[in-house]
């Protein structure tokens, strides 16, 4: 378990992180979002002693992190650090040999995750002949080795194609059934939404919203959509509706009342044929733009 209690940290005048307190729990995906500015790379630098914190601090299992524990932390920065006129194995067993880990395991280990993002055939070419794209992918493979037992990652889909991202989220995937914790950022909320186990939510320095999408959910307005076979706009005159939105055969209304929506739809059917009525589920995006307002 990863645990932050109140970390702050200004730049000068401005307070870039707020008194942000939050876990990672083992064995899940914690998706970290939130618009520019909003503090989430700061907070990850001072999770990895990057930067100093001005006020709380950063617990691992229970006690104040150390340099030791950080050791052991897998971090992909939002900017690539890796040397772009190296060998990208030689660069990787490097950073893994910094860690304690010896060549030989350290090198097999590279090449099988190499693999899995389709470069294991370019293993001994330097790292600037990547597209942007593969470099990316060598970034992330530097932060799995070796094991890591906890992951921290800035933004690791930017960049990546369709087929690098299904590779990406079954290695995330593997190491959170595997007991690891791991929380990266991204602006990509549907992938977030459909990845993640928990979410935590930044705006200006603060979280905002934190929880598993359900419990997010839970605090959206309850959310009709309703299709006729004639005119929809009599739904303004029913009590206990918000109406959101007519246009012609068909309604969006919000729930202020319990049982409204099942009179709704009682006078629905008795006026004529009902094509659909269901509820509308909001996504990942349209919670983010309300707890963020």
């Amino acid at each position: 378990m990863l645990e932050l209690n109140g970390l702050t940290r200004r730049f000068g005048d401005l307070v870039a992180v707020d008194d942000v307190s939050f876990s990672v729990p083992p064995g899940g995906l914690t998706g970290f979002v939130g618009g520019n500015g909003a503090g989430k790379t700061t907070t990850m630098r001072m999770v990895m002693g990057v930067l100093a914190m001005h006020a709380g601090d950063v617990r691992w299992h229970g006690h104040r992190v150390t340099a030791a524990d950080r050791r052991g932390f897998g971090y992909m920065p939002e900017e690539r650090g890796l040397y772009p006129k190296q060998p990208i194995a030689d660069q990787l067993v490097y950073l893994a040999r910094l860690r304690g880990m010896d060549a030989a395991p350290a090198r097999s280990q590279i090449v099988e995750l190499l693999d899995r993002f389709g470069l294991g055939e370019r293993v001994k070419e330097p790292l600037e002949k990547l597209s942007l794209g593969n470099q990316q992918r060598v970034q992330i493979v530097a932060a799995l080795v070796p094991q890591p037992r906890l992951l921290i990652l800035d933004e690791p889909f930017s960049g990546l194609d369709p087929t690098a991202i299904d590779a990406m989220t079954d290695l995330l995937r593997e190491q959170a059934d595997a007991g690891v914790p791991v929380v990266f950022s991204s602006h990509q909320l549907d992938l977030v939404d459909r990845l993640c186990d928990r979410l935590v939510v930044m705006a200006r320095g603060r979280v905002v919203a934190e929880g598993t999408a359900d419990q997010l959910r839970a605090g959206a307005p309850v959310r009709y959509r309703i299709r006729l076979g004639g005119d929809a706009g009599w739904v303004r005159e029913l009590p206990g509706l918000q109406v959101d939105d007519v246009a012609g055969t068909e309604a969006l209304v919000d729930v202020t009342a319990e049982g409204a929506e099942q009179e709704l739809l009682t006078r629905a059917m008795e006026r004529g044929p009902v094509h659909d009525f269901s509820r509308v589920v909001p996504r990942l995006s349209e919670i983010y733009r309300e707890v963020t307002a």
